[in-house]
């Protein structure tokens, strides 16, 4: 890992050690991705006041996320299938955040299950909800996450209707993967990767395997998945869901201004700026060309969360100086989970704490709390 400087290379590495299917998965859009490529064109576009002769001995990247301390505020967001970027890895990622001061969250759509995470780390994570048609199979998933010890679930809102992604229908995606000719030649490639995933506790949605009368079949659960997400979702399920969890509560996938102000009225803790990683409606702004005016209109009322693109240090000061409060990486990690496991995600959320000491000193600022529009060029 002593070559790998940036999050750049982690990529690189992910995309040769793990087969194309997960790869794309993980890297890939919805339709033209025009989503996707405004998330890192409109953040690499923000640019940088610099400052000279500061005193910036004393910089400190710690933070409160949620009322608890943070090293960093960075947050490792939901990621469906990580088991299958590398095996068990759910379990490695989230001991890398809990290593690192940050926080984890845990997807539904996770290869390792709740209960196999939480029996393999040391500190409560966040749960990550879709809430689909069958409420029983809901409820019971937020109490296993409230029995779990789980600091904060996160709902995510903008997948009501699932965004085609080109990448994964010409890869055949399946979990478990399917075997055809091209998949196996991949495979033999990858033997590290397929020595992981083999010993890995499970190689199928362990969340809902098992738990779902009559859908122990593999094929079955996924069309049961795919017919599951609820076009019918709205404002009125969160009091329902509130009514069931006590602890804190994230709304993720908020884009809108009005949305933001309906988030607020709802109780919750804090609203994520998303846009799915430009998975979801392509054509849809970018994160960051939202945040400023959900935070002019929130800001004061709800935490207000920032996710969408971030690549580096630089990404997540230039949210802040935007007025995030916090920021979560998705493929940062991935890539890095891909690439190494356990070390790999390490290394990601190393680079990124490095390259913000080096931005916050070149701005002439020492703390998070010292971060904001001032230190942007306008």
């Amino acid at each position: 890992m002593k070559h790998v400087t940036c999050i750049e290379d982690l990529r690189q590495l992910h995309m040769r050690r793990v087969p194309k299917a997960f790869f794309d998965y993980c890297d890939r859009g919805s339709y033209t991705e025009d989503t996707l490529r405004a998330n890192r064109a409109d953040l690499e576009a923000i640019k940088f006041r610099q400052r000279i002769l500061v005193d910036v001995s004393k910089r400190d990247t710690s933070t409160t996320i949620l009322g608890e301390p943070a090293a960093l505020p960075l947050i490792l967001a939901p990621v469906g299938l990580t088991g299958m970027q590398h095996g068990d890895g759910e379990i490695y990622a989230c001991r890398a955040a809990q290593a690192a001061g940050i926080p984890y969250t845990l997807s539904t759509m996770s290869i390792c299950s709740i209960e196999d995470v939480a029996a393999n780390v040391d500190k409560p994570f966040w749960f990550q909800l879709y809430v689909m048609k069958d409420r029983g199979f809901i409820k019971a998933l937020i109490e296993r996450a409230i029995a779990a010890k789980c600091s904060a679930l996160v709902l995510t809102v903008d997948l009501q209707v699932i965004g085609q992604r080109h990448q994964d229908i010409k890869n055949g995606m399946t979990v478990p993967p399917e075997w055809s000719l091209s998949k196996l030649i991949d495979f033999a490639t990858k033997p590290q990767w397929v020595t992981g995933v083999l010993r890995g506790k499970r190689r199928t949605f362990g969340n809902l395997a098992g738990h779902i009368k009559g859908m122990e079949n593999v094929t079955q659960l996924g069309q049961w998945t795919n017919s599951q997400f609820d076009t019918s979702l709205n404002w009125k399920d969160l009091d329902w869901i509130r009514s069931i969890w006590p602890g804190k509560l994230i709304i993720k996938g908020i884009l809108d201004v009005e949305d933001a102000r309906e988030a607020v009225k709802t109780g919750a803790q804090a609203l994520v700026v998303s846009n799915h990683g430009g998975r979801q409606l392509d054509g849809a702004p970018s994160s960051i060309e939202v945040l400023p005016e959900i935070v002019t209109a929130v800001g004061d009322q709800i935490e207000v969360m920032f996710d969408g693109g971030i690549r580096s240090g630089q990404d997540v000061v230039r949210a802040l100086a935007l007025g995030a409060k916090s920021c979560m990486i998705g493929r940062a990690y991935a890539y890095g989970l891909g690439a190494a496991g356990q070390a790999g995600v390490a290394k990601a959320i190393d680079i990124i704490r490095n390259e913000m000491l080096v931005t916050m000193g070149l701005c002439g600022v020492n703390t998070v709390g010292e971060i904001d529009s001032h230190i942007l060029a306008v």
